[in-house]
């Protein structure tokens, strides 16, 4: 039996792993150049199926031939990443507001824009589609001049301010008590 690579192709990062594991083998960040090795998913793409998950509306022509002549999988599978976000919440509520309702409003927030997208009856509504550009790098850069301005200057330490980012920021589900924590 084959495993199943699946490859998030991200603006910022590239997280790559098998299917069904919880956390991705590899997160590398992303550039436009050649691999340094093929081997550091540890499948062999001749055995392995490739899925991948494009952001919305966005045309990737050349894409297939990068899979199956540069990387050499045996197939590809291209999905809609808003409908599987839905899908796998209906899955987990079955008598939840999704399943019942059969839509929802998948919010989509990466590296270099946000997109609020409608999904349903498990279809991507295209027309929907909103983009605000606006994305982590904007929290990192503006991580960085909050830091540089009250301490030491990190204008030029994006790598370093982007992990602080990711493992001390959190989003609040309650800013009320959040803020009452943080004031003692």
């Amino acid at each position: 039996m084959s495993n199943v690579v699946v490859l998030d192709n991200g603006a910022g990062l590239i997280k790559a792993g098998i299917g069904g594991e919880r956390d991705p083998t590899a997160v590398v960040p992303n550039c436009m150049c050649r691999p340094l090795s093929k081997k550091w998913l540890l499948a062999d793409p001749l055995l392995s199926p490739l899925q991948t998950s494009p952001p919305p509306l966005s045309a990737a022509p050349s894409m297939d031939e990068i899979v199956f002549e540069e990387f050499n999988f045996n197939s590809l599978f291209v999905t809609d990443p808003p409908a599987l976000v839905h899908l796998y919440e209906a899955s987990r509520r079955p008598y939840g507001l999704v399943s019942k309702t059969q839509c929802s409003l998948v919010v989509d927030f990466g590296f270099s824009f946000t997109h609020a997208i409608l999904v349903f009856q498990n279809y991507t509504m295209n027309f929907a589609v909103k983009r605000l550009d606006l994305g982590g790098k904007a929290l990192i850069n503006y991580l960085k001049e909050l830091v540089s301005y009250r301490a030491v200057n990190v204008m030029d330490e994006t790598f370093i301010m982007d992990d602080v980012k990711e493992k001390l920021c959190i989003v609040s589900l309650d800013v009320a008590q959040d803020l009452q924590i943080a004031t003692y």
